[in-house]
């Protein structure tokens, strides 16, 4: 028995298709930051060393802080383009603002890396525990592997920025 399809059909069946796909594919993004954590310094400090030489990228940032903003799509967009690398993102906004703010800020940026929310009121202590060197100001980024280690005070101005810098410190 033959079966006959008309290419009319054939593309719908092909655009519905990609459609619905595409479509998971939104879903699962939308879902990769269900669930927030929030830390205090003790128990977010592990995240920032490591024993492997893979290598981690540590930004803190906030919704209210403009050039953070500026500079998230830059990072994504580095760990999309990076799967061996694993990028972790440290909101210093307000916790009772995660399902009301910031879950739809993440959503609408399209950020599916890994965020915890920073909650510790003692940031004088753990700013000079992160880096004696830093002063507290956002965007705030850490590189590192279990060899080397790289802080940047500053925002990144594009992907390529970002790339030369990671580069510096694992290589």
């Amino acid at each position: 028995m033959k079966f006959a399809i008309s290419l009319p059909l054939l593309l719908s069946l092909l655009v519905t298709s990609f459609w619905t796909s595409n479509g998971l594919a939104q879903t699962e993004k939308a879902e990769a930051n269900q669930e927030i954590h929030v830390y205090d310094f003790e128990a977010l400090e592990p995240l920032l060393y490591t024993e492997s030489d893979k290598t981690y990228i540590v930004n803190f940032w906030a919704m209210w802080c403009a050039p953070c903003v500026k500079e998230m799509p830059y990072f994504q967009e580095y760990a999309n383009n990076h799967p061996e690398v694993e990028l972790l993102f440290v909101s210093m906004d307000f916790p009772k603002e995660i399902e009301t703010k910031l879950k739809p800020f993440l959503k609408k940026k399209g950020i599916t890396a890994k965020v915890v929310l920073l909650d510790d009121p003692d940031a004088n202590r753990w700013i000079d525990e992160i880096d004696p060197n830093w002063s507290g100001a956002l965007p705030f980024t850490i590189v590192f592997n279990n060899k080397k280690r790289s802080f940047h005070e500053r925002s990144f101005e594009s992907l390529e920025e970002l790339e030369i810098e990671v580069h510096k410190t694992i290589n």
